[in-house]
């Protein structure tokens, strides 16, 4: 076993999770932007009667994987929902969201 976490199995990555990472990040927005050779997905945490938020993580995926990534999503929410039953998709209201002027990479 400790050589197995030494020396992984061919085709196998060790991949490791601190303790601040794995502790996570709460998001209840994303915002989605995207260039020829990019995905960029910024998440944020919007609290009721705040009018001002910050983005808490910046994810930046290639269109390849970016692909991959909402392929694992919808795996994983029917998946979910097999289990415990349809998530139910409430309305929300539109959000303002200004970043300023938008450009490309």
């Amino acid at each position: 076993m400790a050589d197995e976490k030494k020396n992984p199995k061919k085709g196998q990555i060790n991949i490791e999770l601190d303790e601040q990472v794995a502790q996570g990040t709460y998001s209840n927005l994303a915002i989605i932007n995207h260039s020829v050779s990019e995905f960029v997905v910024d998440f944020v945490n919007i609290m009721p009667g705040t009018p001002k938020s910050k983005v808490k993580s910046r994810i930046i995926l290639t269109p390849q994987h970016a692909k991959r990534l909402v392929k694992a999503l919808n795996e994983n929410v029917k998946r979910f929902e097999n289990a415990h039953g349809v998530i139910k998709d409430y309305e929300q209201p539109s959000i303002p969201i200004n970043f300023g002027p938008t450009g490309q990479a």
